[in-house]
């Protein structure tokens, strides 16, 4: 099992700095604007930009370049978004511009491929792959989802999560439960342990695969959030009590 684990970990870990390479993925933000009634211009961003709560717009004139649907801009164009949903809406060279939702409040977010936090990226420091981080967790769903209030990588920005069970298993000996999300044939969950904010993050994510109410995880697969890498995330936090009581030193780390 333990080649096997690693041989599997490796590429897992390999695809998952790929992604993060991508030319417009997490490394390539650059800033993080909150539209208001106010028209406003950001440094480096074409146009100027306003929210009237329900929708985002941009006036921008065509010698700046900003481009939306794939033409010039010479004008105005709006976009409305989903909460806690995000799209590509206009670009500028090689500059991806995002807008987002996020608590009712409208942001603006560019993705520069020349961003210094992917320049700079030279991979994602890693625990060692450990057997005994890989455990079977028990599912048992909520009567029905849940709606919880957590806080997020911004200070004083509140989200909404849903989460649909509870997770029970046994790490390092230790009986843990925690809230979860059902996603298809998987089940997801952030969390923190007793490393969390030393040698990882604030709070980290996981996922496995759920069948008839079983779980594996491993937890040499805890994931960073998109925050770790740049000031500019949104991340929400883990639902309160989502904090498993001993050192998950497996994972990616800091």
């Amino acid at each position: 099992m333990g080649n096997d684990l690693q041989a599997e970990w490796d590429k897992w870990h390999h695809r998952r700095e790929a992604v993060l390479r991508q030319p417009h993925g997490w490394l390539s933000l650059t800033g993080l604007h909150w539209l208001d009634h106010t028209p406003r211009r950001f440094p480096g961003v074409p146009g100027e930009w306003v929210t009237d709560g329900e929708t985002a717009r941009v006036t921008a004139t065509s010698n700046e370049g900003l481009v939306v649907d794939g033409a010039a801009l010479d004008g105005s164009a709006e976009v409305s978004v989903a909460e806690q949903a995000s799209t590509i809406f206009a670009t500028y060279g090689d500059v991806h511009l995002e807008v987002g939702l996020r608590s009712g409040r409208y942001v603006l977010r560019p993705r520069d491929p020349q961003a210094p936090t992917r320049k700079a990226f030279t991979g994602v420091p890693a625990f060692a792959v450990r057997p005994e981080f890989v455990v079977e967790a028990e599912f048992t769903p909520y009567d029905a989802p849940r709606t919880v209030v957590v806080g997020s990588a911004q200070e004083g920005l509140k989200q909404e999560s849903t989460v649909d069970g509870e997770l029970r298993f046994s790490i390092g000996g230790v009986e843990q439960a925690l809230a979860a999300s059902v996603d298809g044939d998987s089940v997801g969950f952030r969390f923190s342990d007793t490393t969390s904010g030393s040698s990882t993050a604030p709070w980290r994510s996981l996922s496995g695969p759920l069948r008839d109410g079983r779980a594996v995880l491993d937890f040499n697969r805890a994931t960073n959030m998109p925050y770790t890498f740049s000031p500019y995330g949104t991340c929400p936090r883990p639902p309160a009590g989502n904090v498993i009581t001993v050192a998950v030193e497996a994972g990616e780390r800091v």
